[in-house]
Parts: C-alpha cells; sequence; structure tokens
C-alpha cells in the first residue's frame, strides 16, 4: 500500500474544506429553514417562547365551540382585528352522499330520543328535538336539491406578545370578546407546537379541531366586509359605490368626537360641488347655518337659491369689515352649569395682534418683524381698547348712562387700524429707546398700505364695520375672490377668519340644547399657510369650534402644503371626517402616510372619476359617488362649458 505524504494528506484537507464550502454556497434553504425564528422553546404545555432578538410569548387557541346561527360580518371579527393575532381557517368540503348519510343518521338518533322523551313524560325536551330533526331535515333537503353544502372547518388563531403577563391577560380579553358572540375558544394545551406550524404557510391542519357548516354559515368566516359609513340622521350625501346604499351624514352627530370635516382633491376633482351640494341639503333639511370664505367666487349662486346674503370684499367695494370688532360672548359655567356673559378682551387683543403682525411682515414675509415689533403692535392694540374704556367686562361695550336697560345701550364705536397707526405715529414720536426706533420706523413705512387716510391700496379693513351678520341666514357667502391673490386673498381669510369668530361662532352658546348647528367653510386653504399668524388661528379654531356647536369645513387642492408644515396638521388631528377625492399622482404619497391609506385606497383616489372619493367618518371608511340632483346642478356645477351645454338643453 502506498503512503501519502504529509504534503499530500494537507493538499486532499484543502480539497475537502473547499468542497464543504463549495457545498454550502450551493446549498438552497427548505421553505422550514426560511420561516423559522432564530429559536423556540416548547417547554411549557400552554404556551411558546421565541428567542431571538427580541423575545416573544405565543399561545395558539382553536375555536370549540359556536352558536346555532351565525350572522355576517361579526362572528371572528375580534380573531382577525385583535392586536398582534394570525387567524388559519381549514375548509374542507364534505361530499354530498357523505352529508346525506350523516344526516339521516342525525335524523334517526334524534327521532330516537325524542320517543324515548316523548314515553318519559319531558314535553320540553320532545319539543325541542323535535324541532331539531325539522331544522335537520330541512338542511337534508336542501343539500339534495343542490341549494346548499356542508364544510368542515378548523379555525386556529396564534397571539404574540412581548411578555407572559401581557399574554395571559389578552388571553383573558379574546376570551370575553368572543363569549360575546357565543364562541368559546380553548388554547391548544400540550399541542401549542402543532397549532403554531397550522398557523404558518405550511398549509397542513395538524390539529384538525373541525367544525361542521353549511354554506351560508361559512360565508360569515371570511374577513372581506364593505364598510358601511353614515348615521341614522343626517342629509343624504351619496351614494356607497360598492352597495349601492345611500349615505345619510350628520355632521353633528354624537358618534363624532368634533364635527370639523376636511376635503382635498385636485382641481376639477368636484370639491366645490360636494361642498355646495352638502350645504344646501343640510339647510333645507337640518336647518344648518353655513357661512363660506370664498376664495374663488363659486358660492354665489348658492346663497342666491337658498335666500342667503352675498357680500363681496373687494378694492372698489363699499363693504368694511373691521379686524377690531368685538362681542360678548356666553359661557356655561362648570360648576353651576347656568350661563354667564363674559367679554375676553385679552384673546381679542391676541387675534388682532397676530393679524396685524401678518400685514407688518407683507408677502415677502419679512425678517424684520420680530418680538419687539410684535411688542410694541400689542401694546398699542391693548391701548386702543384700554381708551374706550373696553374691559373684560361686558357692559364696558356700550355708551348708555347709569340705570338704563342694557337692551337701550348703544354700542361703542371700535378702534380701526387708521386710529391704531395714529397711535403708534405718537408713540414713535414719543420714543426716546434707540432699541425700539427701528420697529416704529418700519411699522409706519409698511403699514401705510392698510390706512384710508392715505388712501392704501389695501384699506378695506380700515374703518367701522359697515356690514353685520344677520341670525338665522341659511347661506353667508363672504366673497374675497377679487382681491390680490398672492398676499391680500390670504391676508384677508385671516382677517375674516377673525371676524367670523367673533360674529358667527362666539354668538353661539356652549349649551347645546339652546346652540343652533353652523358651518364655517374655508375654501382653498392652502393659502394661509405661508403665513405662520394664520395657522395658528386657524389650529385654534379647528379645536374651539366643537366647544361652541360649530363645524370647521376645510377645503384644498394642496394637501402637499400641509405635509410639509406640522404647524398645520392640528388641523387635519381636530377634523374626525375627511373626504378625499380624486388626487393627483404627486400628493398621493403624503396622503398615504399621513392617513395611512392602502395601497388599494390610494390606485383609487388616482384613478377615480370626478365626483367619487374616499370618506373616512372617525374608523370607517366608505368609497363615495356624489352625484347632485338636476336641479341642485343649476346652482352647485362651477364647470362654465357644463353651465352652457345645461342652457342649451333647456333651450
Amino acid at each position: 500500500m502506498k503512503m501519502k505524504t504529509l504534503q499530500e494528506e494537507e493538499v486532499d484537507q484543502e480539497n475537502l474544506k473547499e468542497e464543504e464550502l463549495q457545498n454550502k454556497l450551493l446549498h438552497k434553504k427548505t421553505i422550514k429553514e426560511l420561516i423559522a425564528p432564530a429559536g423556540i422553546d416548547a417547554s411549557n404545555l400552554d404556551y411558546l417562547k421565541i428567542i431571538s432578538n427580541v423575545t416573544r410569548y405565543v399561545r395558539s387557541f382553536y375555536v370549540s365551540s359556536l352558536p346555532r346561527s351565525c350572522t355576517f360580518p361579526e362572528l371572528f371579527r375580534d380573531l382577525y382585528m385583535f392586536g398582534d393575532i394570525n387567524t388559519s381557517i381549514y375548509i374542507n368540503p364534505v361530499s354530498e352522499a357523505k352529508s346525506q348519510n350523516d344526516l339521516n343518521k342525525v335524523i334517526t338518533e334524534l327521532e330516537t330520543e325524542r320517543v324515548v322523551a316523548s314515553d318519559k313524560g319531558k314535553i320540553n325536551r320532545e319539543s325541542i328535538l323535535a324541532q331539531k330533526r325539522f331544522e335537520t331535515e330541512q338542511l337534508r333537503d336542501s343539500i339534495a336539491a343542490g341549494f346548499n353544502k356542508l364544510y368542515e372547518a378548523t379555525i386556529v388563531s396564534t397571539l404574540f406578545t412581548y411578555s407572559l403577563d401581557d399574554l395571559d391577560r389578552l388571553t383573558k380579553m379574546l376570551a370575553n370578546e368572543m363569549s360575546k358572540n357565543l364562541v368559546g375558544i380553548k388554547s391548544a394545551w400540550a399541542f401549542q407546537e402543532e397549532a403554531f406550524k397550522d398557523n404558518l404557510p405550511l398549509m397542513e391542519n395538524k390539529i384538525k379541531k373541525v367544525h361542521t357548516f353549511d354554506r351560508p354559515s361559512m360565508g360569515t368566516v371570511f374577513p372581506f366586509l364593505t364598510s358601511e359609513v353614515g348615521h341614522s340622521t343626517g342629509v343624504p350625501i351619496g351614494f356607497n359605490a360598492q352597495t349601492g346604499v345611500p349615505i345619510l351624514f350628520d355632521n353633528f352627530n354624537s358618534s363624532l368626537t368634533n364635527y370639523n370635516m376636511v376635503i382635498f382633491a385636485k382641481s376639477g376633482a368636484g370639491k366645490s360641488v360636494t361642498m355646495k351640494t352638502l350645504i344646501s341639503r343640510s339647510s333645507v333639511l337640518m336647518g344648518i347655518e353655513s357661512l363660506a370664505l370664498d376664495a374663488e367666487g363659486e358660492y354665489y349662486a348658492v346663497a342666491e337659491a337658498l335666500g342667503g346674503i352675498n357680500v363681496v370684499i373687494s378694492p372698489t367695494s363699499q363693504t368694511v369689515i373691521n379686524l377690531f370688532d368685538v362681542e360678548v360672548e356666553k359661557v356655561k359655567d362648570e360648576i353651576t352649569g347656568k350661563e354667564r356673559e363674559v367679554l375676553n378682551i385679552e384673546n381679542k387683543v391676541e387675534d388682532v395682534t397676530q393679524a396685524l403682525v401678518t400685514m407688518a411682515r407683507g408677502s415677502t414675509q419679512s425678517t424684520e418683524v420680530n418680538e419687539l415689533t410684535k411688542q410694541i403692535i400689542a401694546e398699542a392694540v391693548a391701548e386702543e381698547y384700554a381708551s374706550l374704556g373696553i374691559t373684560s367686562n361686558p357692559q364696558s361695550l356700550y355708551e348708555a348712562a347709569d340705570g338704563v336697560s342694557l337692551l337701550a345701550k348703544k354700542k361703542k364705536d371700535m378702534p380701526t387700524i387708521g386710529s391704531w397707526y395714529r397711535r403708534i405715529q405718537r408713540k414713535a414720536a414719543q420714543n426716546e429707546n434707540a432699541d425700539y426706533r427701528f420697529h416704529y420706523s418700519y411699522l409706519l413705512k409698511v403699514m401705510k398700505q392698510y390706512i384710508r387716510e392715505y388712501d392704501g391700496q389695501m384699506a378695506y379693513f380700515d374703518g367701522q364695520s359697515t356690514f353685520d351678520l344677520l341670525e338665522g341666514a341659511p347661506f353667508i357667502n363672504l366673497d374675497i375672490s377679487q382681491l390680490e391673490e398672492r398676499f391680500a386673498r390670504p391676508l384677508a381669510q385671516q382677517i375674516l377668519l377673525s371676524w367670523i369668530w367673533e360674529k358667527f361662532v362666539k354668538k353661539n352658546s356652549e349649551d347645546r340644547t339652546k346652540a343652533s348647528q353652523k358651518r364655517v367653510i374655508v375654501d382653498e386653504a392652502w393659502m394661509l399657510l405661508p403665513y405662520p399668524e394664520a395657522v395658528d388661528f386657524l389650529n385654534k379654531m379647528a379645536r374651539r369650534a366643537r366647544k361652541r356647536n360649530v363645524s370647521l369645513a376645510i377645503i384644498s387642492q394642496r394637501f402637499q402644503d400641509f405635509y410639509e408644515k406640522p404647524e398645520a396638521q392640528a388641523v387635519l388631528t381636530s377634523s374626525d371626517t375627511k373626504l378625499f377625492l380624486a388626487q393627483d399622482k404627486s400628493e398621493i404619497q403624503y396622503l398615504k402616510e399621513v392617513f395611512k391609506l392602502s395601497d388599494g385606497e390610494a390606485s383609487f383616489l388616482v384613478t377615480c372619476q370626478r365626483g367619487q372619493g374616499l370618506l373616512k367618518v372617525g374608523s370607517d371608511t366608505a368609497i363615495l359617488q356624489i352625484t347632485p340632483t338636476k336641479k341642485e346642478f343649476e346652482f352647485v356645477e362651477t364647470n362654465l362649458n357644463k353651465l352652457a351645454q345645461m342652457k342649451r338643453n333647456e333651450q
């Protein structure tokens, strides 16, 4: 025998190692190896312990008992939706021959038990067995006629937690929830490993705890359902496109956490048509009073049709709305429950200051305006009210002498932007502080354009208000579409929001039994977003509106602007109702991320037709089809070509 040299043995060892390495590289992992965790401890009979980077505790269950009848789709909802849980259902159809034999056997057994119960005089027992036999015969005959079928099903669920205490707690909670639907579940004691494998994608039913279902009851186990959005009261806003069922929407339903709503859609998708339809129907059917900040001049016809009021704000109009207007409000005492009148002058000073800061910054958002500038503005605003004797006392708003009835009192003229500007002039002349000198000079230069005395091109908010809101008007439209779009229009939105809060919102009582239902619509709200003070006021209004039984409706076509401005997202979180109509592809990713839309929902919003959208009310979602009536189209349609076509058809 030839002996290998030491050198040859070393070569053989190297070849062997290389071959083993090559085999490892070429080895293909099995499915089990791909899905298996790092390690499973199956030493306990009632749960498994998955050992990896983070240890998890796992318990599997099977359905042990079922109710006599099943209702779609609530039966197994918690087995699908209960936290971190997986559920598998193994369904095997039973052949007709076996079904007939098994059911005939059951019928014979039931008849035998019935005869025995009759002989022993157990009338109740006999009646129950007779009813069961009748039901079984009906099932057998329907299967024989081809109208029904039997199935055997095993239902297994696996619950995951990060601690054993949580596993025990959630197990009890799940069992209690399932028992409400008369469904019993049991832990897969002593065969947790087999039950766990049943919930892996291996398609092997190892525990075989079967129940018999017929065809209708088998349909209840599938977790595919259409969400029905809507309320038992309200106005018909459209149809559920999946079911054809009309959707009733009540903006002030008690189930809503707040009454605000947002509508986002690309241009031409039907935002204004939707809102005008909602305004008109809710006015006629529910008596809801609405007020719109109309940035595009689209709501004029609605006001005319409802017998409402149109107010145009423009450089040439004679309408003046005074930023400094303040109203008494009624608040409910938390202790006594009685209403009392208050005059919150501190909040009003802050609101006016924010608007004047926006004016001072201008369209360029000048960085020259800082905290010192804001302090100068705020001090002058407070002094304006103080000079007229207006304090937190509601009676300080009136000029009447002592002893005269409050109803007979005459309200004082309010400060104006012009009187505030003249005060700034006097304070600047008296100022000796070098730190303030620049800011006074800056304000006197930039604010002159808002003063009527100097023929300012934006002086339409300087002066005493020439218009007051009438209580009970079905719809009030404040049209600002004739103002310059880049700065004058968003500035008007901010000033008018403050004025609307005083004249429209605060007049509503905090007592819901006395308060009327009101809606404020801010169209093209994206215009406000570049101006921090405007966004801040919009957020405050969204948070405080519900207390006054008022719904704030935000309409915009540029969701990306809201996404990129965290300060504006409070408006979204304060809105329980969200409507998304057709979206531009560039916007859909932002909507998907913020509102947790599924891929299917996102795809639908990119491809849906005009008037179709996704309605989210609380946690419920439905695909909405909005179709105004022919009569409504006469005043809700905004497409000029379609309006012309409608007129030709009438002729």
